[in-house]
This record gives structure tokens, sequence and C-alpha cells, in this order.
């Protein structure tokens, strides 16, 4: 038992490390959760990903997808593509900026920011590195408890997500105004493209 709490709380401590890191499933999750839009979907988009993906790294298939190189060569472009395309949104709604209150989101929005966590999870191939690969090879190292630490590391995703979704409506009172969406908007938009850029360069 003891061994198995060890194990579980080394999977919540690595996959909390990973997830935590500024990124741009996080931007995304951090902007609807201070609009309160979609937020419920958007935090189990999230978390049942990267518990899915979790469970393909700890099952060992991480070492089969490095067999097909031009997969992740292809994940990349994609995922640089959306990344560019998202910011270049953002950039825009800096010069129109708006100062939307919770419920007054315009029609279409919520499936809007449901189908943007979808690609943005899905698409970013960092999400694959840190938990199919990374997770997945450290979990291998704990032999018959792999899928124990697994589960530590789910939990921490589940928890950070609902905490970054849930608790960042502390923050819309501040962000009321259209000033403050148009800085975070343009840290938004900042990330996304350099996200992007980078990913396009290095594929």
């Amino acid at each position: 038992m003891t061994n198995a709490l060890t194990t579980a709380a080394a999977g919540f401590g690595t996959g909390l490390s990973l997830i935590v890191a500024i990124g741009a499933q996080n931007a995304l999750v951090l902007r609807q959760g201070v609009r309160r839009e979609a937020v419920l979907p958007v935090v189990a988009i999230c978390a049942l990903s990267d518990a899915v993906l979790i469970a393909l790294g700890v099952a060992g298939v991480g070492a089969v997808v490095v067999a097909w190189p031009s997969a992740l060569t292809a994940v990349s472009l994609l995922g640089a593509a959306f990344l560019i395309g998202y910011g270049v949104l953002a950039a825009r709604r800096v010069l129109r900026p708006s100062a939307l209150h919770p419920g007054e989101a315009p029609s279409g929005a919520k499936r809007g920011a449901v189908l943007a966590c979808l690609a943005m999870t899905w698409l970013n191939p960092h999400v694959y590195l840190d938990t199919v690969f990374l997770l997945g090879s450290i979990a291998s190292e704990r032999g018959s408890l792999r899928w124990t630490f697994g589960a530590g590391a789910m939990a921490a995703s589940l928890c950070w997500f609902a905490a970054l979704g849930f608790g960042a409506r502390l923050l819309s009172g501040v962000l009321a105004r259209p000033s403050s969406w148009r800085v975070l908007d343009g840290l938004v938009a900042v990330m996304m493209i350099g996200i992007g850029a980078r990913l396009a360069l290095s594929t």
C-alpha cells in the first residue's frame, strides 16, 4: 500500500510539473474560465484527453509511434497552422476589444471554444511528447506499478485544469474593461504565434 501511494504521488507530481508549464492549452482554458464560457466541456476535454494519452503512454504506444515519424511531422505542421491562426484571431481582438460579461457570449461561442480546445489538444505535438512519450517512459520504470503512476498523473491533470478553468472566474472583475482584454488577448496572440512558428521551423 505504501509503495502504491508513493508511486501515485510521484505520478501526480510528475504530471503536474509538465502540465503547469505555460502553453497554448492552458492559455485557452484560462481565457474560457475568465469569460465563463463552456468551462465544464473545455476542462473535461483537456482532462479526458490527457487521461487517454497518458494511458497510451503507459501501455507503451510511444515506442510504436516512433516507427512513423511522418505522422508526427504531419501533426506538427497542422498544429503549427492552427496555433498561428488562433494567434492571428487573438491579435485581431486586440484591435477590436470587447467587454463581454458572463452570460453575454455571442451565439456559437461555446461550440467554437470546444472545437478550439479539441484542436489545440490533439494537434499539439507537445502534448504527445509530454504524455505519451515522457510520462510513458517514466511510468515504464515503475514496473508493475506503472498504471498506479499513470493514475497519479491523470489525477494531476484533472485537478490542474479544474482549478485553472473554474478558478479563473476570480479574475473576471479585473478583466471587465476592454483595455484589460487587449492585454490578455495580446499575450495569447504572442504565445500562440510564437509556439506555432517554433513548431513550423523545427519540423
